[in-house]
């Protein structure tokens, strides 16, 4: 685990990322305190699958016809 100053970690930066992308982690420090710690990225998405829901999901006949009210309340005319 590589420890860093602020004033080192701004003058290193693309380096300390490149220890990062190796899997190391590295902790930066202010007056000798750690205040945070730079880590690789994982994501935790995923992969979505087009097309998952197909025949899943059913419209009734009525579904884009909007009650009397409603169509009233968005000024359209019945």
């Amino acid at each position: 685990m590589k420890i860093a100053n602020i004033s080192e970690a701004k003058a290193h930066f693309s380096g300390l990322i490149e220890k990062v992308i190796a899997g190391e982690e590295v902790i930066i420090g202010k007056a000798g305190k750690p205040v945070a710690k730079l880590v690789k990225y994982e994501s935790n998405l995923k992969e979505r699958k087009p097309g998952a829901l197909k025949g899943k999901i059913k419209f009734t006949d009525d579904f884009d016809i909007l009650p009397d009210d409603m169509a009233k309340a968005f000024g359209i005319k019945g």
